[in-house]
């Protein structure tokens, strides 16, 4: 069972995995997290569910990037908001979120 590829395709059987008992915090050889590639590839419900679960928002990638920047640089508002109000800190990250959404030109909604 490959985590990873679930939590790309935002196929939600990965909530019942983490159910199940498997690491919600889990990382790959890039240090992603299930949250950061879910939340990368836009989906909202995994996203949500993962943080439901647990999932640690603020935990930096091999490249020092977390999972707001990621949902920042794609342009997921929907999941930007998700991840705010599950306490994502916007000066998180390497560059932090603030720096990542003044790069590309986005805002960062109030939370």
């Amino acid at each position: 069972m490959d985590l990873f590829t679930f939590a790309r395709a935002g196929d939600l059987v990965l909530l019942q995995a983490i159910d199940d008992g498997f690491d919600v915090d889990k990382t790959n050889e890039n240090g992603d997290s299930l949250v950061m590639l879910a939340a990368y590839h836009g989906h909202v419900e995994l996203v949500r569910g993962l943080v439901a679960r647990g999932a640690d928002v603020n935990r930096p990638n091999a490249k020092g990037l977390v999972p707001l920047a990621g949902a920042v640089f794609k342009g997921h508002t929907e999941i930007v908001e998700a991840l705010l109000r599950a306490g994502a800190d916007p000066d998180a990250g390497s560059p932090s979120v603030r720096e990542t959404a003044a790069m590309y030109g986005r805002t960062l909604p109030a939370h």
